[in-house]
């Protein structure tokens, strides 16, 4: 069976080289009895691959059973997976099967098995290595014949040198590794699926499908999504139930993207505009928005410091200082002497300059004050277009979201 079929059949959109060289080890392995341990973040697809490799498997006419170790307390998860006799414990009024006794013959997929404990691990690795558990409460040994695929979020090689997981039972687990890619390393598939999704909440909503416009798409491949394809389709969701619109533009979007993850994408620029202060490409963030000021500033001092250099070798009329010191750094060009008169009554003595005492720029004293800086800026922002937020956030080179968090931030009235 081609990976298109496996896709279709399981509903899995995308065509990303590391999902593709996923599902490609998942169909080469299913027809074997080896233990597999799936990788990957929370919200990527972990137990749909497990199905896949049951559905392909030798056992796909036995039971299948997906237990969340995780969510199972510690008390409790040894009579779960193996079952307990009557009297065992408080609470034990009957005799119970456990799942490995349960799903014989099929597959049992484990996930979460880094949070299993440290005990249960111990009786996980006796059947693995020869099939065999013995119920709580009893001393007969039980022989079973279940495949274990598991899956995991963290890493359990760290948690082996932690102590926190056995590290007999890593390797042994760890026969066949797939690893499944977060939604941010297949950025090409983020588009394709909000598509799917948002046609079948359609469909379910009896209603028409809501569309991104570029900007809008631009905006959600450079999302971070911590929770993966979970988290696009619970937005999808909201997307296709409470937008106004049908075609939806990046700012449409932003509100139903968090904040404190919407702060480290790119600024959302438009097209047109010429950068934040005139002519200049388009900025990654605010912060390089800053940079760049702090490099203008220092080109127009260096301009300056030029300037004052051509008047006092071309010009004949003396300048009034007001303190002696202000020009120590300025070089001319050739050996001369400067003959400043302060505006104090003390002479001032000539002072000798050459080039050698070129060293370092000219100091300003004033303060540079980044926030203090930003703050100017927006205001100027505003007052040139006189008030229009739109436009103002067009020519800063941020998006008008961007602003207007600035605004609140900055306590900054209308204009």
């Amino acid at each position: 069976m081609d990976l298109q079929s496996i896709k279709n059949r399981f509903g899995i959109i995308g065509n990303a080289p590391s999902l593709n060289h996923a599902l490609s080890v998942a169909v080469q392995v299913a027809s074997t009895d080896l233990t597999v341990l799936i990788n990957g973040e929370s919200g990527v697809g972990k137990e749909v691959f497990s199905q896949i490799i049951h559905a392909l498997s030798a056992r796909k006419h036995n039971p299948f059973i997906a237990v969340n170790c995780g969510a199972i307390p510690e008390g409790t998860i040894d009579s779960e997976l193996f079952g307990h006799e009557k009297g065992s414990f408080t609470g034990a009024v009957d005799a119970r099967k456990g799942y490995f006794e349960t799903v014989n013959g099929g597959t049992i997929f484990l996930d979460e098995i880094g949070e299993m404990p440290l005990g249960t691990q111990a009786r996980l690795l006796r059947v693995l290595e020869t099939g065999e558990y013995i119920r709580v409460g009893s001393s007969k040994v039980q022989k079973t014949d279940v495949r274990v695929i598991a899956a995991t979020n963290k890493e359990l090689l760290e948690s082996t040198y932690q102590n926190k997981f056995r590290q007999d039972l890593y390797y042994r687990l760890n026969t066949v590794p797939i690893r499944v890619p977060a939604l941010r390393d297949r950025k090409e598939d983020i588009s394709l699926l909000f598509r799917k999704f948002a046609a079948d909440f359609a469909e379910k909503y009896k209603t028409a499908p809501v569309q991104l416009e570029e900007d809008a798409k631009n905006l959600l491949v450079n999302y971070p999504f911590p929770g993966n394809v979970r988290e696009l389709k619970n937005m999808a969701e909201q997307i296709s139930v409470l937008a106004t619109r049908k075609m939806l533009s990046a700012i449409d979007i932003a509100p139903f993207l968090p904040d404190k993850n919407l702060n480290r994408l790119p600024v959302l620029v438009s097209q047109q505009s010429n950068g934040a202060l005139g002519g200049g490409p388009e900025f990654a963030n605010e912060r390089e928005i800053l940079y760049k000021l702090f490099f203008d500033l220092k080109k127009d001092v260096t301009e300056l410091k030029k300037m004052f250099l051509d008047m006092l070798q071309h010009g004949s009329t003396p300048i009034q200082m007001p303190a002696a010191g202000f020009f120590k750094d300025v070089i001319p060009p050739n050996e001369t002497t400067l003959d400043f008169q302060p505006a104090t009554t003390t002479p001032v003595q000539p002072v000798l300059l050459s080039k050698t005492d070129i060293q370092e720029p000219i100091a300003v004293d004033e303060s540079l004050n980044i926030m203090d800086m930003e703050k100017e800026l927006i205001i100027k922002a505003l007052n040139k277009h006189k008030g229009k937020r739109k436009d103002a956030a067009i020519d800063l080179g941020i998006s008008e979201r961007t602003l207007y968090r600035k605004l609140k931030e900055y306590d900054i009235e209308d204009l």
